[in-house]
Parts: C-alpha cells; sequence; structure tokens
C-alpha cells in the first residue's frame, strides 16, 4: 500500500485537532505551523474532511476546524477513504468489479483479500487510539512479527 501525502498530512491534521482540549476549534494556521504542512495544501485536505463528516469550521475570531464526530469513531480507514477514496482499486475501479479473463482470473482474489487485509488494521484504529497512542492489540501483535519491519 502506498500512503499519500494527503492521507498522511490529513491523520496529522486530524490527531492535532482531536488532541485539542475540549475540541476547541484550532486555526488553519496553527495546524500548518504545528506540523509542517503547506497552508494551502491543508485548506483542501480539510474541506475534503469536511465534506466526509469528519470536522467542521467555525467562522469568526474564535473559529477553526473541529471534529465533527468523537475521536473514538473516526478511523483511519474514513480518512483515507475521505481524501484518496476506496482503500483499493485497480485503474479506478473496486476489486469486487474487476474482471480477469482465463489464467488472470485468480487476481481478484488477491485484491480482495489484500483490501480485506488493510481494512482490519485501519478500520480498528481510530483517531482515540492514535491520540492516545494506545494502538489495538491486532496492531502491536502485526508489529511484533520482525518480518513486519523487512522491507521487501
Amino acid at each position: 500500500m502506498r500512503v499519500s501525502a494527503t492521507v498522511d498530512y490529513a491523520l496529522r491534521a486530524l490527531i492535532e485537532i482531536a488532541h485539542r482540549e475540549e475540541n476547541a476549534p484550532v486555526t488553519a494556521e496553527e495546524l500548518s505551523q504545528a506540523q509542517d504542512i503547506s497552508r494551502r495544501f491543508l485548506l483542501t485536505i480539510l474541506a475534503d474532511l469536511q465534506r466526509a463528516g469528519i470536522v467542521r469550521s467555525q467562522r469568526g475570531s474564535a473559529g477553526g476546524w473541529s471534529l465533527a464526530r468523537p475521536a473514538h469513531t473516526v478511523t483511519v480507514a474514513d480518512v483515507v477513504r475521505a481524501v484518496d477514496g476506496p482503500l483499493v482499486s485497480i485503474h479506478g475501479v473496486r476489486p469486487e468489479s474487476v474482471r480477469y479473463n482465463g489464467t488472470a482470473s485468480s487476481l481478484q482474489l488477491v485484491w480482495i483479500a489484500a483490501r480485506s487485509s488493510l481494512r482490519e488494521v485501519l478500520e480498528s484504529v481510530t483517531l482515540q487510539h492514535l491520540v492516545d497512542g494506545e494502538l489495538p492489540a491486532q496492531v502491536h501483535r502485526r508489529t511484533r512479527d520482525d518480518d513486519a519491519w523487512v522491507p521487501h
């Protein structure tokens, strides 16, 4: 899986927002500086997150960005889908809709299994887990495997 800069920045901004006391709004400028993200790029990301119902904006002198729902209900998968689209797609098509001919027909099952594996992790980790630094057991289990740390 390739993690785009957009997903990385979105998660970093959301962790910063969720970390604030009492869901107080955070300005894009504060987020940009705290996470060293281009303000212009960040505003585009925040707009995508707002359309997905993950954040909301508040205008005025006390305005900024805050979570639209509790941090424990927002998964990493939600964020990926909001800013990048489906977890797995083949030429822009979801794996269950792809059809292969002849000897390549089993390839569809590989893409579906890959998506299932990604879901297992990305749908189990919430913003609250990331803020608290307490990740689910299945994440720890996967990272304890020495092979997980070896680039292939």
